[in-house]
């Protein structure tokens, strides 16, 4: 048997006390929302808190006010999170497409540089450039 209210608040409960409720899960949702981007707990717990109606947008009763305003802003501020990092991907793809139409050989350090930028509005840029491109030299400048 666990008991929720006694375990410790580390990382290794974490699963376990987003089962809890009141102040336990808020602390949970809280730890969980302060682990790395990556985190395989995030892996694991998001979709299942999704699926569970956390992301709805009202709450089942008043005694949920608080909580569940706490975890939905959470939850929108991770699922914009996981929406920009998905439009950043498909911009720098977009990029690596227009090179590789256009011919140009994009060195493995480059091709690494340009897939694991964030910013929009440079992938934006770099992608014009890459449209017109003669060499990689025209689309980069600044990094070959």
């Amino acid at each position: 048997m666990v008991v929720l209210a006694e375990l410790p608040r580390t990382r290794a409960t974490l699963l376990l006390r987003l089962l809890g409720s009141g102040r336990r899960f808020r602390e949970a949702v809280a730890d969980l929302a302060a682990l790395p981007r990556d985190a395989w707990e995030k892996s694991v717990a998001v979709p299942l808190l999704l699926h569970f109606g956390l992301d709805q947008q009202e709450p089942t009763t008043d005694e949920e006010d608080d909580v569940s305003a706490e975890i939905r802003a959470w939850f929108e501020e991770y699922k914009q999170q996981l929406r920009n990092e998905g439009r950043a991907e498909e911009a720098a793809r977009a990029v690596l497409t227009a090179l590789r139409v256009r011919g140009i050989a994009v060195p493995d350090i480059l091709r690494k540089r340009i897939l694991i930028e964030k910013d929009p509005e440079l992938l934006e840029r770099w992608h014009e450039r890459a449209i017109v491109a003669a060499s990689i030299e025209d689309v980069l400048p600044d990094l070959s």
